[in-house]
């Protein structure tokens, strides 16, 4: 087993990481340039994101000749760790959901001209994007099967009636990907639409209000009342909207993952500055044992995180699927986050709980890891699944061709 990484990768993670300390963290520290929903505002990011450009560290994850660096999940892993030491990190790099998924899903799956279309403008910064999949009860959201949002083909076009929900980044997103039934099929009764803001029959009803810190365009209820679409609108084929929603959750869940790892990391380190500079009762709070163990314990929470990171990384750049060691890294690194989060609010005491640090911003956002791109519990029956399936298998190791 090799854990080492290739002198190209680390290259990159010290140049992010540079980046981060040197340009992104100094804004992050003035609330002048953050929005009214915790994020950094538009301008600010915009000045950034010409700074990441002109230093070749723009849309990493992308196929060179979509306009990015081909660093492969396992590198992927890496970088967006780095990135994420600041809560505006990937969002400057063109590495924060939902364009991250979505640019990487229709990489894989648009024709040429669709990609010319929709994907480019993306990759350029030009323009956001969202992915409107999950619908209020009784619509479908963990199971795909359930949804009610229907495209009805009339002659060359398809007609679209339905309501979506928690649909990130949508509030200011001018491309969408929109799942919808086109049948009862259970494995090929779902599509995959491509649709442009400016398209008729189609309203955002509210923006959500939630608890935490929001991606720019918010969390947003849309409504498609009559809307219609060109057959040529349809990504990767009829009745592949399955499939589709697969091919891009399954690494979005992991790349959320590498990003929450750098955030547990940052909690971490604000934690450990504190506690070796705080002193009472004749002591430094880094002295007591109390303290010690509670950040040995996230040190090696953070490593085991990485560890089933990785692994997911290095199986999906193999060609697998993944699904237990997405569903395993998901479910571990979402929980170590919160705990991340609040231990060092905890070090911290009333500072930790101030907005004078970031913590109470990664705390509110951490609660939503163990919901978004599935619940734990979600993944947790799928782990139950494959061992019921598998036995023993479920734990053995690949072995090496000869």
């Amino acid at each position: 087993m090799d854990f080492t990484i290739p002198p190209r990768v680390e290259e990159f993670r010290a140049r992010i990481a540079r980046f981060v300390a040197d340009e992104i963290l100094p804004v992050e520290a003035d609330r002048a340039a953050w929005d009214a929903h915790g994020n950094i505002a538009l301008d600010w990011l915009e000045a950034l994101r010409e700074k990441a450009r002109a230093e070749g560290l723009w849309c990493l994850q992308l196929k060179p000749e979509t306009g990015g660096q081909g660093l492969g999940k396992v590198g992927m892993a890496v970088c967006y760790e780095a990135m994420n030491r600041s809560i505006f990190g990937p969002v400057v790099f063109n590495s924060a959901a939902p364009d991250d998924g979505n640019m990487m899903v229709l990489e894989q799956a648009a024709t040429e001209a669709q990609k010319a279309r929709w994907l480019a403008p993306i990759v350029a910064g030009a323009v956001r994007s969202s992915f409107a999949m999950t619908e209020p009860h009784p619509g479908g959201g963990s199971d795909p099967g359930m949804m009610l949002t229907t495209a009805t083909r009339t002659g060359d076009r398809y007609v679209i009636r339905g309501r979506k929900w928690f649909i990130t980044g949508a509030e200011e997103a001018s491309h969408f990907i929109l799942i919808a039934r086109t049948s009862d099929d259970r494995r090929r009764g779902l599509t995959a639409f491509l649709h442009d803001r400016s398209d008729p029959g189609w309203r955002i009803d509210r923006r959500i209000p939630i608890m935490g810190p929001e991606e720019h365009g918010g969390h947003c209820e849309l409504v498609y009342e009559d809307m219609e679409l060109p057959a040529d609108r349809i990504l990767l084929g009829e009745g592949l909207g399955l499939k589709l929603t697969q091919m891009r959750l399954g690494p979005a869940r992991l790349t959320h993952c590498m990003r929450w790892l750098g955030l547990a990391k940052r909690c971490t380190e604000i934690a450990r500055e504190y506690a070796q500079n705080r002193h009472g009762f004749g002591m430094r709070l880094s002295d007591r044992e109390s303290i010690q163990i509670k950040l040995g314990d996230l040190a090696m929470g953070i490593e085991t995180g990485r560890l089933l990171v990785m692994k997911a990384a290095w199986a999906l750049d193999r060609g697998s699927f993944a699904r237990k060691e997405i569903s395993m890294a998901k479910i571990h690194v979402a929980n170590l986050l919160h705990k991340a989060a609040d231990v060092a609010i905890q070090i911290n005491g009333a500072r930790g709980y101030s907005t004078d640090t970031v913590l109470e911003w990664i705390y509110r956002y951490a609660r939503q890891a163990r919901l978004v791109d599935g619940a734990d519990e979600v993944h947790q029956m799928v782990l139950n699944r494959h061992l019921a399936a598998e036995g023993d298998g479920f734990w053995q190791w690949e072995v090496a061709e000869r």
